[in-house]
């Protein structure tokens, strides 16, 4: 589940994506052609936060999640005191799924061993039920954050470690990174493991309005892999190994079409302070992208990829493993809020929907394409029409009762197999969340991805 704060700026940003597979609860996009970007981060905490906060202020004494590689998991999270500037964190999983199915399977094998009880007990001391996470987190200055990590399972596999370094600039925000193995998760819903993967980023700090610019530096080495699955599956091509640059300027103008003049309730505090206005508001997002390629990560042109039906322009030189392109993208969404959130009951109603242009050059070629057709009076070009249409994306938000809300974030994708325009939901988020209210704006999510078969339990600060 993406961070809806930078959902609103368009799908562009490369963002973390919650996943329970692995314990730290984090997986990156695999990145594309020519977006997302490198390292931008929303506002958020690291998993043994979450887990510290809920496990001391919302008597979570284990918190459940759920992936179909690793089944039912329960985590809880252990804080070792080494001073104010250092949080260190043990964080723990057991594994309920595998230790059930475990103990079934030995009592109806094993027909003398009629203990459940001492079933159960030889089975908890199988390591294979367990995975750790060490975590450390120093705050070096107040601008400055250093944070190494290694996970490792009971289980046969390589450990993963990860070290990131965050410095916070008046006006900008830099982050810099190391993971060894890299975990990425592709569009289709696969995870990749990347054996070492590096990246600098420099992003300017989340304005309103105004132009904006962004610059990343990501480098690959080793073989990725499937995380699980297919062994021989094609791996994608920026997740070969290489170098690969990418530099972006966009400029960004909101519009408040509307905003209730109506007074609040008084003495009422609302469920979050951040959704406590009606409105309808818009925004829009313009900007081009330049990438450049060392290695065997470049992107090649898209005619060499797969066949198109039509001709496509786009400014795109490559060599000898090198590769250079430049491209323009686009977004506008409109955001409807009704309701003040804070009556106990369905006083929020909230919707949020956006269209994503990811490349100019392809939109433009497509459009032109089916310009052509129509001039000559044939039936536009069937790939033409989809390429030209820009991906949508929609979240909408209802209170059900006092601070609770559900919530479903889905794209949505137009299909033209056969020559039919079917519309399909594309992976489709379902979650409660409750409001941290006392908190002005926190809250407690539980989300359920059925594409992916997921679902986790996080905490969520500062987010709309």
């Amino acid at each position: 589940m993406r961070k809806l704060r930078w959902a609103m700026d368009g799908g562009f940003w490369d963002l973390d994506m919650s996943t329970p597979v692995t314990i730290d609860g984090l997986a990156r996009p695999v990145p594309e052609d020519p977006l997302p970007l490198s390292l931008t981060r929303g506002a958020s905490l690291s998993r043994p936060k979450q887990l510290d906060f809920m496990q001391r202020f919302l008597i979570a004494p284990f918190v459940p999640c759920f992936s179909g590689v690793n089944g039912l998991s329960l985590q809880r999270v252990l804080t070792i005191p080494f001073g104010e500037n250092v949080f260190a964190t043990v964080l723990g999983q057991f594994n309920v799924q595998k230790f059930m199915e475990r103990v079934k399977k030995k009592l109806s094998e094993d027909s003398e061993e009629t203990s459940w009880v001492r079933m159960a007990g030889k089975q908890l001391q199988d390591r294979s039920l367990y995975a750790l996470n060490l975590c450390a987190e120093l705050m070096l200055t107040p601008n400055d954050t250093l944070l190494f990590s290694s996970e490792s399972t009971g289980e046969a596999g390589t450990p993963r470690k990860k070290a990131v370094y965050h410095h916070e600039f008046p006006q900008h925000n830099l982050t810099v990174e190391a993971a060894w193995p890299g975990l990425f998760v592709d569009s289709c819903g696969t995870y990749w493991d990347v054996p070492l993967s590096m990246a600098i980023d420099l992003a300017p700090v989340a304005s309103d309005s105004g132009s904006s610019y962004h610059m990343s530096l990501r480098h690959n080495s080793g073989t990725a892999k499937p995380f699980e699955g297919d062994p021989a599956a094609e791996v994608p091509s920026t997740l070969k190994p290489g170098l690969c640059a990418k530099s972006a300027f966009s400029f960004k103008k909101n519009f408040e079409l509307w905003r209730s003049a109506a007074p609040k309730l008084r003495l009422v505090q609302p469920y979050d302070i951040f959704i406590s206005n009606p409105h309808i508001t818009a925004s829009g997002i313009i900007g081009a992208v330049m990438t450049a390629a060392l290695g065997d990560n470049y992107q090649r042109s898209p005619v060499a990829d797969k066949p198109h039906s039509y001709r496509e322009y786009r400014l795109h030189a490559s060599g000898a493993r090198s590769m250079i392109s430049a491209d323009a993208f686009a977004t506008a969404s409109v955001t409807a809020q009704y309701g003040n959130f804070q009556k106990p009951f369905l006083d929020l109603t909230r919707l949020h929907a956006r269209l994503d242009i990811r490349s100019g050059s392809k939109f433009l070629s497509a459009a032109a394409r089916v310009a052509q057709d129509l001039c000559n009076s044939q039936p536009p070009n069937t790939r033409a029409v989809q390429d030209m249409c820009p991906s949508a994306m929609v979240s909408f938000q209802q209170q059900l009762a006092g601070p609770f809300s559900f919530r479903l974030d889905s794209g949505i994708a137009l299909d033209f197999n056969n020559g039919d325009w079917k519309v399909q939901v594309d992976q489709p988020v379902f979650a409660i969340e409750h409001s941290l209210y006392v908190l002005g704006s926190a809250k407690g999510v539980f989300w359920y991805s059925p594409k992916k078969k997921e679902f986790m339990v996080e905490l969520r600060f500062f987010e709309p």
